[in-house]
């Protein structure tokens, strides 16, 4: 059998150990550390942290190191409530927002890392540049070509605005992007579950005039057809939603226009 084996310089190394002094409900926290200007290997730093003075969710813990244990861990938070998508990272082994992911949920040691198969900039920070650049490829706008109505908006029926259910309320956290393995292989080319749920958010808006030049750019043996159908980012959005169903309903539109 093969084995495959990281470089030395890639490995990650045990870390500090801070402990909880006088504390009864403890649990503890193993997080990537990683700091590309020290030269040195990441690590995995250990926090026990007292429950007792600590609130329910991940991002509550993270915020209680930060502020008063460990200055120097580094990651991304905003909104606190599900909506910005800032503190995506892999808790536990699974993509999802620290904000929404409560530590009783965690059993034993919590183990949290930032976003798999992406350049870390800081410790939980993964570096977006790409999947934010793929999305400004799609144009994620309402394109038109005829003059808005003198009188009002561009109107949809209710059946038409059913149809971007499930579409609009992603925010952009990348855990499905992250947790898809054609992107990890091919994410120069494929645009990957979240940037083609955004296509699809555009493709099925009746207010948009250029689902034709929208379609024709997707048709793409490595943008579109790299989805293997894996569903690795349905069972792991934290929005409920279902990008692996978005990406299916691209290929149909793809298929009706053939016939």
């Amino acid at each position: 059998m093969v084995e495959f084996a990281l470089p030395p310089n890639s490995r990650v190394q045990p870390g500090k150990v801070y402990k909880a002094v006088g504390a009864k409900n403890v649990k503890v926290f193993k997080i990537y550390r990683y700091d590309p200007d020290s030269n040195a290997n990441p690590r995995l730093d250990s926090y026990e942290i007292d429950l007792d003075a600590c609130g329910p969710m991940v991002l509550d813990a993270l915020l209680k190191i930060k502020n008063e244990i460990d200055s120097t861990l580094t990651f991304r938070r905003s909104c606190r409530e599900g909506i910005c998508g800032s503190c995506a990272m892999n808790i536990d082994g699974t993509n999802t927002l620290a904000c929404l992911k409560p530590i009783e949920d965690i059993k034993g040691e919590a183990a949290i890392y930032p976003l798999p198969h992406m350049p870390v900039v800081k410790d939980l920070i993964p570096d977006l540049t790409l999947p934010y650049a793929q999305l400004a490829s799609i144009k994620p706008w309402m394109q038109t070509q005829t003059a808005p109505p003198p009188d009002g908006e561009r109107l949809q029926s209710p059946e038409e605005r059913e149809k971007l259910d499930g579409l609009w309320e992603c925010i952009l956290c990348f855990c499905c992007q992250t947790s898809c393995p054609s992107y990890w292989w091919n994410g120069d080319r494929y645009l990957g579950p979240s940037v083609l749920l955004q296509a699809a958010r555009w493709i099925l808006d009746s207010r948009d005039e250029m689902t034709g030049e929208r379609l024709d750019d997707l048709e793409d043996p490595f943008k579109l057809y790299r989805c293997h159908t894996i569903m690795n980012c349905t069972k792991t959005c934290p929005k409920g939603l279902n990008p692996a169903k978005a990406i299916g309903a691209i290929k149909e539109k793809i298929m009706e226009r053939r016939v």
